[in-house]
């Protein structure tokens, strides 16, 4: 590979990864607490009803960061495969089957809009029953995509450790996506077995880590000459 393509890959995984922040955050997190009130499924249900809008781009959201997410696990393959072809297939593996569980996951997310829609199949259920199943289906959809994110931190734990090695690309990369994955698979095994050592902050890395190396990609690339020196030229 030459090396302007090298670059041409750094630079779009750079933009990727900033949209998928951007996408990320937005249906992650801020729509959630513009819509969700944790214990009055009523209070959600039309708090949804006068946001639809708002709703719908939460969801929208989401599949933006999923798109995204699936091309970056082809660039971060190519950029790192010549550390370790085998660890950077296995990287991508990791990353393929996050992203998978979680768009399954959000389907629960849009599952709500369905529940809530006033169908005429809908009718065997109250408005009460409706409401909490909505809520339900909002907090399945969260808890989901937390307790399965054991997969996106270990692909994280390998893309570290590819990075930190890889000599073209700087190590305090690599670490801070160590500690991404870290806390990534901390917080994923925490959910499971104590719930109440859940902490948000376990994922602050990832979001630190993805965007060093958003910048990092954007403005400076790969240093060419180690690159170079890796044989990845010939490639």
């Amino acid at each position: 590979m030459n090396s302007s393509s090298v670059q041409g890959y750094a630079r779009v995984g750079g933009v990727l990864l900033l949209v998928s922040l951007v996408a990320g955050g937005f249906g992650e997190f801020y729509v959630p607490t513009k819509l969700l009130v944790s214990a009055d499924p009523a209070a959600t249900a039309r708090n949804i009803a006068t946001s639809a809008s708002l709703f719908r781009l939460g969801f929208a959201g989401y599949l933006v960061e999923a798109v995204c997410d699936v091309a970056l696990t082809l660039i971060f393959y190519v950029l790192l495969k010549p550390v370790s072809k085998n660890l950077a297939l296995l990287a991508a593996f990791y990353g393929l089957l996050g992203t998978a569980v979680f768009a399954f996951a959000e389907l629960f997310y849009f599952a709500t809009s369905l529940l809530l829609s006033g169908a005429e199949y809908m009718k065997s259920f109250s408005l009460d029953q409706l409401q909490v199943l909505a809520l339900l289906a909002l907090k399945v959809s969260g808890s989901s995509a937390g307790v399965l994110m054991v997969f996106g931190g270990v692909g994280s734990l390998v893309l570290g450790y590819l990075i930190f090695y890889s000599g073209y690309l700087p190590r305090f990369l690599g670490a801070l996506y160590v500690a991404g994955g870290l806390g990534f698979v901390v917080r994923n095994f925490a959910l499971v077995l104590a719930p109440a050592y859940a902490f948000d902050w376990l994922l602050f890395p990832m979001t630190l880590a993805m965007l060093a190396a958003a910048l990092w990609l954007i403005v400076r690339g790969v240093n060419l000459d180690k690159w170079a020196d890796s044989g990845a030229s010939g490639n």
